[in-house]
């Protein structure tokens, strides 16, 4: 596979062609955020602000269901995960890529399952702690080392249906997602439970059980200690305190959310499949950013450069966005 890398000049601005929401898209539930080691900062409480708009900035195209995107800024590189196939398939064949800052260099099969006995069969979203990139992969979280790729851990999670995103806590406590569908002959099922887990060390617990089925997908830790997650089956976002036995609803928007990610003034940004968007949520509710982005998975960002990464599920592309102006 080559992977076709595309820079713009930051004063080109792009707008692709909005896709319909459609069965297929459904039956392709793309999955959680990317994270990085370091705890953000508070959820926003305040309206928000006037914004300008974003600029393009470039694209990498021909990935394979790429589902989540994270940048690592000590390497200054991006991870990419592509589940490479149908999202709950035990299939092997699941693999991450690395792509450089500047989105020149691509290592495609950077970790490549079957490759010196990897095992990944539908990586989605990413964690990054200390030298260890850390994959939800369907019912087993695993690890890698970031710098040779060679495989470090892989941890069942005993009941788990279809873990989706994960998020580093202020404790070095990591939380799993856990949407709670599966895939059959007919389709897309949800038949639940829907939870979060909680690994420390090599051991899973179940940390929180939704009553109901919201299908929780991208999660955000905060400073506060409140760990935010959007839901991909409902039309809520809900904040959750670690401890405690239910998760609050703090914001709605149009639904099927995904990615979310934090900008270093607090503003947290969610992407959405009903609406094909990236909104702004501040003060319980959400604003669209960029829009036309069909299938908006697992957001990324590099902080530092305010550079938002959008994989494009069903598209098999990475959009790269400047922020800055926001």
């Amino acid at each position: 596979m080559i992977l076709s890398p595309t820079v713009l000049p930051c004063a080109t601005r792009r707008t692709c062609a909005s896709l319909p929401l459609t069965a297929a898209l459904l039956l392709t539930v793309a999955c959680g955020r990317s994270s990085d080691a370091n705890p953000e900062p508070a959820f926003p409480e305040t309206a928000a602000p006037a914004l300008s708009a974003p600029i393009k900035i470039g694209e990498v195209s021909g990935f394979a269901t790429p589902e989540s995107a994270l940048y690592d800024a000590k390497r200054d590189v991006w991870y990419v995960s592509n589940i490479n196939g149908v999202p709950n398939a035990l299939d092997n064949n699941g693999f991450i890529s690395r792509v450089s800052s500047d989105l020149v260099s691509v290592d495609t099969q950077f970790i490549g399952a079957g490759v010196n006995g990897v095992t990944l069969h539908a990586p989605k979203g990413m964690a990054l702690v200390a030298d260890t990139l850390w994959v939800a992969d369907i019912d087993h979280v695993r690890g890698f080392n970031v710098i040779t790729g060679a495989a470090v851990a892989s941890i069942p999670v005993e009941g788990a249906v279809f873990l989706n995103d994960m998020t580093p806590g202020g404790d070095g406590t990591l939380y799993i997602s856990d949407t709670g569908i599966r895939f059959g002959p007919n389709g897309m099922a949800h038949p639940g439970p829907d939870r979060i887990f909680a690994l420390q060390g090599r051991a899973i617990t179940e940390a929180l059980r939704f009553v109901g089925t919201p299908g929780p997908n991208g999660l955000l830790f905060g400073a506060e200690g409140r760990l935010l997650i959007v839901s991909f089956a409902s039309t809520a976002v809900y904040a959750w305190l670690p401890g405690t036995a239910t998760a609050d609803s703090i914001a709605s928007g149009p639904g099927q959310f995904d990615g979310v990610v934090m900008l270093g003034d607090g503003r947290v940004l969610v992407s959405s499949w009903a609406d094909s968007t990236v909104h702004v949520m501040a003060n319980g509710m959400m604003t669209p950013l960029i829009r036309n982005v069909p299938s908006p998975a697992d957001l990324g960002l590099d902080s530092a450069r305010w550079r938002l990464a959008i994989p494009l599920f069903n598209e098999g592309r990475v959009e790269f966005w400047d922020v800055r102006g926001m």
